[in-house]
């Protein structure tokens, strides 16, 4: 089967998830991509770039993989009447009713439109977590309301009827290749390895540092993660209060010294306040990294129960900043313990590509074999 893949944002856990697939699936994966160059141009303009593109593919398609990012109809009447019978499965990496905005910056219902019109031409809308497709369909009805008139709140069923859960597939294997290395730690380390924005809340996460820093705990930092947008100023904070016992800080350019330094971790820390499915967290956490996580996003559904509040063990999922402050007092202390590799690994083996694949492969076929439904 030819699948045509189109990703106007070949940036991050986009980039990943479609390298992912085109290395795993058995099918003939054809990517239209284009790298990051502002995600409001990309959602705006660039369907003619991409129909243009998509020109120059010269095999018969078999059906579509869309990114999230993509003007779906403006990229289907460009390329009209080519992909008007081919199946669409629109992969829902982020959207833009519920994304979090910076402070200060109004949301812009024109981007929003455009997830609405896309997720409505496709045919099958896959989400990354069940709390992001909740989460996006009780924002529906409210995005509606700014609709002068026929608001068609029916489509929010619609929607509902053609959306369906499956995680990202991970590259975890490439980990396995390096031991662990936390026992020769004079210090436990602490992880952070996400993105340096204001949506993962860094603030919170340094504040707790700081308390705990404070009542003489010691620890070293990994400060990893895309660094590569403006920072936040609690990092530069960081390095002039923990500089002395910061062993890596900023970007890692390379899979080898990234997996190196999650193996040398002890303890990976999200403060998200929003996020549908962090990559990044699941992999500290396959290199037997501890987790401390909110119990609210997506975490409580992708961690099992029994580990939520693990005996003999520390806790995984915090409630309140209080909270992760004690939870991290006890486990630098030593009056709880970390889970063991073994346990952790457990929470996200399966999501490795080489189990995922075959969900995703089996459900392209399926719709391959599916006549084109009809919207309305």
């Amino acid at each position: 089967m030819n699948i045509l893949a189109v990703e106007p944002f070949y940036s991050g856990s986009h980039k990943a998830f479609l390298k992912g697939l085109k290395e795993n699936s058995e099918h003939n994966i054809i990517p239209i991509k284009l790298n990051y160059k502002g995600w409001k141009w990309r959602m705006h303009g660039d369907s003619v770039k991409l129909a243009e593109m998509t020109s120059h593919v010269k095999e018969d398609i078999d059906l579509l993989l869309i990114s999230s990012m993509t003007n779906l109809p403006a990229f289907l009447a460009l390329t009209n009447p080519r992909f008007a019978h081919t199946p669409k499965i629109m992969v829902m990496h982020e959207n833009q009713l519920t994304q979090p905005m910076p402070e200060g910056v109004d949301r812009d219902l024109t981007y929003c439109y455009i997830n609405y019109l896309s997720m409505l031409s496709a045919d099958k809308l896959i989400f990354s977590s069940h709390f992001h497709l909740e989460e996006l369909l009780r924002a529906l009805p409210l995005f509606l309301d700014n609709f002068p008139d026929d608001r068609s709140y029916n489509t929010v069923e619609q929607i509902r009827e053609k959306s369906m859960v499956l995680y990202p597939g991970l590259n975890l294997k490439v980990f396995d290749q390096h031991p662990d290395t936390r026992e020769k730690n004079e210090r436990p380390v602490i992880v952070w390895n996400q993105r340096w924005q204001f949506d993962r809340n860094p603030a919170m996460f340094f504040k707790v540092l700081n308390r705990l820093n404070d009542i003489d705990l010691e620890f070293d930092l990994i400060l990893a993660g895309d660094s590569q947008h403006q920072k936040p100023q609690e990092f530069e904070r960081a390095w002039k209060r923990f500089g002395d016992h910061i062993t890596h800080f900023g970007y890692v350019e390379d899979v080898e010294s990234y997996s190196k330094l999650l193996h040398s971790g002890d303890i990976v820390v999200s403060t998200a306040t929003y996020e549908f499915f962090c990559v990044a967290i699941m992999e500290a956490i396959y290199c037997g990294c501890h987790p401390l996580v909110p119990n609210q996003l997506h975490y409580p559904e992708l961690i099992p129960e029994g580990l939520h509040k693990p005996l003999l063990h520390s806790p995984v999922l915090y409630e309140t900043e209080d909270d992760l402050f004690r939870i991290m007092k006890d486990l630098l202390m030593g009056e709880t313990k970390p889970l063991p590799k073994a346990s952790l690994q457990n929470i996200n083996k399966h999501l490795d590509w080489s189990r995922m694949i075959y969900r995703y492969d089996n459900l392209f076929e399926e719709l391959k074999n599916t006549e084109t439904s009809t919207l309305f």
